[in-house]
C-alpha cells in the first residue's frame, strides 16, 4: 500500500500551474485517454482499453440517474456517457479551453456547462449523484477534507458519489515523463511542445481511501483494475 508524504512548499502556487497545464493541455489531452503519440504504449494498450471498458462498465452499472453533478469535466470523454443515463447533467471546469471540447463532444440540451475553481467552489444546488473522473488524485492533502465537505453538501439525501482515477502504473503517462512518485503529491508532466509544468498528483490506495473517507462520515466502496485505474461509490451518512 502507498500514501503520500512529501508536501510541496507552495501549494497555491501548484494549484495555479496545475490550471494552466490543463488549460494548455486541452487541445491534446485526449491523446492520453486514446494512447496516441507519447501516449501509445505498444502491447500495453491492450491491457489499457481493456481496463477502460471495466471503468465504462461498472459506470452504466451504477446508472447516475436523475440531476447529476460532474466536477472537473475535462474534455467530456465521461460527460458523453453520464448524459445516457442522467436526467439532468450539470458539468463544471476551470477550463474554458477544456469545456469548449466537452460542449461539441456532448451537445445535449439537457446538459450544462459551467466554469468553476474546486478549490473555490461552492455548491448551489443538490444533486442525486456527483460524479468525477481523474480529479481526486489532483487534489492536495491540505484540501482534500474540504472538498469532500463540498461534496457531501451538493448531495440530496440518499444521494452518491461516484468517481474513477488512477493508480501509479508506469505505463500510464506518455514515454517521455518519469513514473510519478507515489510517496510524492507532485510531478512533473511535459506537453507535446516540451513545455514542463508541476501539478499534484497523488495516488490512493483503494482500501485506505475508502478508510479514510469513513471517517468523513462517508460509506465507500472503492475497487481497482488489474494495474491502471481505481474506481469506487459512496454515500454520506448525513
Amino acid at each position: 500500500m502507498w500514501c503520500n508524504r512529501v508536501v510541496p512548499d507552495d501549494v497555491d502556487a501548484i494549484l495555479r500551474e496545475q490550471a494552466s497545464y490543463y488549460r494548455e493541455r486541452a487541445p491534446e489531452y485526449d491523446d492520453w485517454w486514446f494512447r496516441r503519440g507519447r501516449y501509445d504504449r505498444g502491447r500495453a494498450n491492450e491491457a489499457w482499453f481493456a481496463q477502460v471498458g471495466e471503468l465504462e462498465r461498472w459506470v452504466d452499472a451504477h446508472a447516475p440517474l436523475g440531476d447529476v453533478l460532474e466536477l472537473a469535466c475535462g474534455t467530456g470523454l465521461w460527460t458523453r456517457r453520464l448524459a445516457v443515463h442522467a436526467g439532468s447533467l450539470t458539468a463544471l471546469d476551470a477550463s474554458p479551453q477544456v469545456r469548449a471540447i466537452a460542449r461539441a463532444r456532448v451537445p445535449d440540451q439537457h446538459v450544462s456547462f459551467a466554469e468553476a475553481d474546486l478549490f473555490d467552489w461552492e455548491p448551489s444546488d443538490v444533486y442525486d449523484t456527483c460524479f468525477f473522473g481523474f480529479w481526486l488524485s489532483h487534489v492536495p492533502e491540505d484540501r482534500f477534507d474540504m472538498f469532500w465537505e463540498r461534496v457531501a453538501r451538493s448531495l440530496r439525501p440518499g444521494g452518491r458519489v461516484l468517481f474513477v482515477d488512477s493508480l501509479p502504473s508506469p505505463l500510464s503517462a506518455a514515454r517521455d515523463h518519469v513514473a510519478a512518485d507515489p510517496a510524492a503529491q507532485t510531478t512533473v508532466r511535459h506537453l507535446n511542445d516540451g513545455r514542463s509544468f508541476t501539478i499534484v498528483k497523488r495516488f490512493h490506495d483503494p482500501l485506505l481511501l475508502a478508510e479514510r473517507l469513513r471517517g468523513l462520515g462517508w460509506h465507500a466502496d472503492v475497487s481497482a483494475t488489474s494495474e491502471f485505474f481505481l474506481y469506487g461509490e459512496a454515500t454520506h451518512d448525513a
